[in-house]
């Protein structure tokens, strides 16, 4: 009798043995990645945007992993970008400085390509990204400001794509919406239409002037909101 359960004892601990290793061989997955803070406004509306530059908040990774549940801190990992740099930029180590160029909305992202795990095993690739709204409020109050118009850029459509004036250095990719006020009154504006992916343009809503295809060219005055569509 006592043979036959030490027996058994053997097999069970050979089994428990089997059981880690194969546990251990499994891959560390990477499922999500949250970033803080979720949302970061500079500036008032009695604040000309200008007075915002150099304003900074340093951001934080957190990646949610698999096999074993766990958090991390990827900050250093993720690579970071800016969905409108004339707004925001922000550094491979997650640092949010407003240019003091744009105001409005846009997004920060950051992703971790998971290709190995935590200890080394393969995994398959895959790219992980998480999202925070950078805002930067429009000055809207009297004295002390630019004088300079409010020109903003909203999107419409399922599709993504970007509208931009090369020769100015403005760029405002989907989903903004993007206003800036660096320009002066009297400025030639050329906004030019970029679908990105599949996507095609649909056209220009509340464009100054007649749109000629995928360019919308005026001049500058009062604060025009100017909509680009991308399907």
């Amino acid at each position: 009798m006592n043979g036959k359960w030490l027996s058994i004892a053997v097999l069970v601990a050979i089994a428990g043995l089997l059981l880690g290793i194969n546990s251990c061989g499994r891959s560390q997955e990477l499922v999500s990645i949250q970033i803080q803070p979720a949302v970061e406004t500079f500036g008032a509306t009695n604040i000309p945007v200008i007075d915002n530059m150099g304003a900074q908040v340093q951001l934080r990774a957190l990646g949610t992993y698999i096999h074993p549940p766990v958090t991390k801190d990827v900050t250093n990992l993720a690579t970071w970008a800016s969905n409108t740099p004339q707004m925001f930029t922000v550094s491979s180590t997650g640092m949010l400085t407003a240019t003091g160029a744009s105001c409005g909305g846009t997004l920060i992202s950051a992703t971790l390509t998971t290709n190995k795990s935590a200890g080394g095993i393969s995994s398959s690739g895959a790219l992980v990204t998480g999202y925070m709204t950078g805002n930067v409020v429009c000055y809207t109050g009297t004295g002390g400001g630019t004088g300079n118009p409010l020109l903003s850029l909203t999107f419409l459509g399922p599709g993504t794509g970007t509208v931009s004036d090369l020769a100015l250095g403005f760029s405002c990719s989907t989903p903004g919406p993007c206003s800036t006020q660096a320009f002066a009154s009297g400025t030639s504006i050329t906004l030019t239409a970029t679908p990105s992916g599949a996507a095609t343009f649909g056209g220009w809503s509340n464009c100054p002037t007649s749109p000629t295809n995928n360019v919308c060219a005026f001049t500058l005055s009062g604060n025009p909101v100017v909509t680009a569509t991308f399907n």
